[in-house]
């Protein structure tokens, strides 16, 4: 139980980054942590004609990150991110799923279009 405590709070100090360094690059953040049916969204944030659905990760070390996402989890995201999609698109956007990886001492990663179904 302590252990999935303190994964949930890493969980969230990592999203929390995130979702600052997607306001640095010009996103705004309209929604964190959306559960559906099919699966949850980390942080939904858009641009002018862009809404990405973004699944965070954050690991002890970066060799860890390499195993932190596959397709079925990307493939969750993406599920949920088409059930989402008529509350957060507006007419002419376009939308993608993103992932962003987290390791203490590394460079954040944003991986754009992460998913392409």
């Amino acid at each position: 139980m302590r252990d999935r405590r303190r994964a949930e709070r890493a969980g969230r100090v990592g999203e929390t980054a995130a979702a600052w360094w997607l306001r640095l690059k010009g996103w705004r953040i309209v929604a964190r942590r959306v559960r559906t049916p099919a699966g949850e969204v980390d942080l939904i944030a858009r641009r002018t004609g862009l809404v990405a659905f973004v699944e965070v990760k954050r690991r002890q070390t970066s060799a860890e990150l390499d195993f932190a996402i596959d397709q079925f989890r990307l493939a969750r995201v993406a599920a949920a991110a088409e059930y989402l999609a008529p509350r957060y698109l507006e007419p002419g956007d376009d939308m993608r799923i993103d992932v962003i990886l987290i390791a203490p001492g590394r460079a954040l990663r944003h991986i754009e279009n992460a998913w392409i179904g």
